[in-house]
């Protein structure tokens, strides 16, 4: 892109720390419901899917997990929460991460399915203003015009308003988000419906929406 152009707002992020739910199936439950015993009798392997952000998480996990049940081998496919609830109520793994918790339908179609709190992360904006060297003050609000396209420059009355002792350049914004499904859209467009009535009414909330403005990419 070019380099006197925002390059990106955020990787579809909040300004505040969130909670990240997984939604998995504990993985203590999966061994003993597959018949292993406190001798490590079982035998196999742990398919899961899904958010890439606990990635580091389950493969640490795996290796750590290998030294108390030898015979378990525990394989994380991180392809994003969409694809990880997809998978599980498909029944193609044992367990899958998402920022997102289930739907009332994606609960009817995994009978048992069990939401257990793995990982906890803090998620913010990201921005790149060219000669900037201090950061920027921007509100819920402000973000929320930004991402419906209502502000599209840098120098816009409103966040001069916020920042009123930084020289802000006319540059277009140009606004970057996921265009596959993730917990982590879920995560930024809960926080923006619940900043902005109007992201809300227009908007809504999922792990996949139809974006005002932007341009897309996988992780």
């Amino acid at each position: 892109m070019n380099s006197k152009k925002l390059r990106a707002v955020g990787r579809t992020a909040t300004a505040t720390a969130l909670i990240v739910l997984v939604a998995a199936v504990g993985l203590g439950y999966l061994w003993l419901s597959s018949g292993g015993t406190a001798g490590n009798s079982f035998q196999g392997t742990i398919q899961g899917a899904g958010a890439t952000f606990p990635y580091p998480f389950y493969s640490n996990l795996s290796q750590q997990y290998l030294k108390v049940a030898p015979g378990v081998q525990i394989n994380y496919n991180s392809i994003g929460s969409g694809g990880g609830i997809r998978q599980f109520t498909d029944k193609t793994v044992d367990f899958g991460a998402s920022d997102a918790p289930l739907t009332d339908s994606q609960f009817a179609s995994a009978a048992g399915v069990v939401h257990v709190p793995m990982v906890i992360g803090g998620v913010v904006a990201a921005y790149n203003v060219p000669g900037l060297s201090n950061g920027l003050r921007l509100t819920g609000d402000v973000l929320a015009k930004i991402f419906l396209g209502n502000i599209t420059r840098w120098n816009d009355s409103e966040i001069r308003a916020l920042n009123p002792t930084v020289t802000l350049p006319a540059n277009p914004i140009i606004v970057v988000h996921r265009s596959d499904g993730s917990g982590t859209i879920f995560v930024w467009t809960q926080y923006l419906a619940s900043v902005s009535q109007t992201w809300a009414d227009a908007v809504g909330v999922s792990t996949s929406v139809n974006w005002p403005i932007g341009l897309g990419g996988e992780r």
